[in-house]
């Protein structure tokens, strides 16, 4: 399984409500105690409890109702706001300098949306897929560095691979990942070969040449081989899925124990991978060259 504050920005308006009237003192009366650790932790919670504050009923609030609600301090609202305006996460209304929700939250909500859009569609390609191969049968997302299984179905035999839902991975030597990473920008492949290629089992691949090597494999013969890199006695292969603009947005992947996947199996498993990944990117919106 995987391994698993910016500067203040100049504030909003500060005369056009009464809470935007309210001077901060600069200590915290919040009560946050402890370890420089639990602070963080509780800094953490309270932002969160923050954001769930406002609703489609309560769009716009201002920091005294905020700070009430919470039951905090208002220098404890008025700081974690402005953290949360210089990550976009709030917005200040120009109009009563009253907070509410910023555009990166919309951005995190369609990452997640796209993500259930996935597995809705792929479900019943992902049942076929099963009942050809015999095998376990995994959709995969990547999430920076790391791929996460948002759906799982798990061969009829003894003997067989699991992933449960939202098990992340490294991407770097999983097969899904593989998939997904040969065909994403070179800024991100830079960013994972910088992270360093750590080892999982005694057959990782850990040198960035070879890593790039295997990516362009990948796009060459458009799937992705895992050869126990990720999980000691487990093969895998897997296939990229595009969405509607061509992007490789997941990865459809079928794994068991190296006994039942020797290279005469992976090779007759490719073609139905492949077609299984096509039908779930056409469900997507993409339609290849090859269709006009």
């Amino acid at each position: 399984m995987a391994e698993h504050t910016r500067a203040d920005v100049p504030q909003g308006p500060t005369a056009l409500s009464s809470d935007a009237e309210e001077g901060y003192p600069a200590a915290d009366p919040s009560g946050e105690a402890g370890r420089p650790g639990e602070r963080r932790l509780s800094s953490v919670a309270t932002a969160i409890t923050l954001l769930k504050a406002f609703s489609e009923d309560e769009v716009d609030i201002g920091v005294s109702t905020l700070a009430r609600r919470l039951g905090i301090a208002k220098s404890t609202v008025h700081r974690l706001a402005t953290t949360l305006v210089s990550e976009g996460m709030l917005e200040q209304n120009p109009e009563n300098g009253k907070y509410r929700l910023g555009i990166a939250l919309f951005g995190l909500g369609a990452l997640v949306r796209r993500r259930m859009d996935v597995s809705n569609e792929a479900k019943p390609y992902l049942f076929d897929l099963r009942e050809t191969t015999g095998e376990t049968v995994h959709l995969a997302i990547l999430d920076r560095t790391e791929i996460m299984y948002v759906y799982n179905l798990e061969s009829m035999q003894a003997i067989r691979m699991r992933s449960d839902i939202g098990v992340r991975k490294p991407a770097y030597c999983t097969a899904e990942g593989l998939a997904i990473l040969a065909f994403q920008p070179a800024a991100v492949i830079d960013d994972i070969v910088a992270r360093g290629l750590k080892a999982r089992t005694p057959r990782t691949n850990t040198d960035p040449g070879r890593f790039r090597q295997a990516l362009a494999s990948v796009r060459e013969r458009g799937y992705a081989i895992e050869d126990e890199e990720s999980e000691a006695g487990m093969r895998s292969l897997a296939a990229p899925i595009r969405n509607g603009v061509g992007e490789v947005v997941a990865a459809v992947g079928v794994a068991g124990p190296v006994q039942r996947l020797p290279d005469e199996a992976l090779a007759s498993f490719a073609p139905h991978v492949l077609k299984t990944a096509d039908a779930i990117s056409v469900r997507l919106g993409y339609r290849s060259r090859a269709a006009f």
